[in-house]
């Protein structure tokens, strides 16, 4: 079992920065470093859609379209943790964001395929 634990979320300007972190915790043994990790977020009224993903390893990363080039995903597995720098924020980035671990070899856009989720961090943007 892995618990995941958002923070860094808030309320933040339009052109805004912010960066979110993921702790994970779990049993003896078991770290992030064996998993792909993700950052999706889910607006009210919406579905949860997918924003970037990281290999185990950190060799590649993936990004919603159109949030590329504005958010960067990053980990550090020797601390237990994985990143979500978000730069140029917009209000329709307003959201909950939250953080999943992808245990075997499911796709990592896609959020059925994640086996752990953390609760969620609120990020609001204001115009």
């Amino acid at each position: 079992q892995v618990q995941l634990v958002e923070s860094g979320g808030g309320l933040v300007q339009a052109g805004g920065s912010l960066r979110l972190s993921c702790a994970a915790s779990g049993r003896t043994g078991r770290t992030l470093s064996t998993y792909a990790m993700g950052w999706f977020r889910q607006a009210p009224g919406k579905e949860r859609e997918f924003v970037a993903a990281i290999t185990w390893s950190g060799g590649s990363t993936t990004y919603a379209g159109s949030l590329k080039g504005r958010f960067t995903i990053s980990r550090d597995n020797a601390k237990n943790t994985v990143s979500l720098q978000m730069n140029s924020l917009k209000p329709e980035d307003t959201a909950v964001y939250y953080c999943a671990a992808l245990r075997g070899s499911g796709s990592m856009t896609r959020p059925g395929d994640y086996d752990y989720w953390g609760q969620g961090t609120q990020v609001t943007v204001s115009s």
